[in-house]
């Protein structure tokens, strides 16, 4: 077993932070981790991607070329490393801020509006958060507990953060599990 998946987006969307908590949750689970990040020009606003394996055996090489999942958070990042997903995989895409449908139809797609359901839940900035529920619950791998046990610890100095970042987590996998379908393009 093995999954892999790049994370992209704008710096300051906190891409570089789901594909950490990713890489804790799979290590807690006894699962061989990698996590390759990678920075446009400028850290805030330029493009931002980190690549994360996850695998009962161990991990070759970080580098990822074609993916089998992609989650990605604006327009320039589906534009970018959606022709290079693998075939049968899988691509979330943050509709709140993604005018655009998928191209690929040999793939599983996710539509999930994570800046409106973070900002619905009073916490603009667990966008982040949205998405990697979504995502996790997905692909199911690591654990929703799991993941959602780091979210919790990563914020742990501030516990009402905490509630509210693990709240979003929470809210992105209820996105995707009432689907009932493998295209989503949930709006609530």
């Amino acid at each position: 077993m093995q999954h892999d998946v790049i994370i992209a987006g704008f710096g300051g969307q906190g891409v570089m932070l789901m594909g950490r908590i990713l890489a804790y949750a799979g290590m807690r689970e006894g699962l061989e981790v990698s996590w390759l990040p990678s920075y446009g020009p400028e850290m805030r606003g330029g493009t931002a991607n980190c690549t994360v394996v996850l695998s009962d055996r161990p991990v070759g090489s970080p580098v990822v070329e074609f993916p089998r999942s992609l989650l990605v958070m604006n327009l320039p990042s589906l534009d970018k490393f959606e022709p290079n997903l693998k075939p049968g995989g899988l691509l979330l895409i943050n509709s709140s801020l993604i005018p655009r449908r998928s191209r690929r139809e040999d793939v599983r797609v996710f539509y999930v509006p994570a800046n409106d359901v973070a900002n619905e839940l009073g916490n603009p900035r667990a966008a982040n958060m949205v998405a990697l529920g979504a995502y996790v619950a997905a692909c199911g791998v690591p654990s929703l507990d799991g993941v959602a046990e780091v979210v919790r610890e990563t914020f742990a100095k501030k516990k009402d953060v905490a509630d509210k970042n693990v709240q979003a987590f929470r809210r992105g996998a209820q996105i995707v599990a009432a689907s009932g379908s493998v295209e989503v393009n949930a709006t609530r």
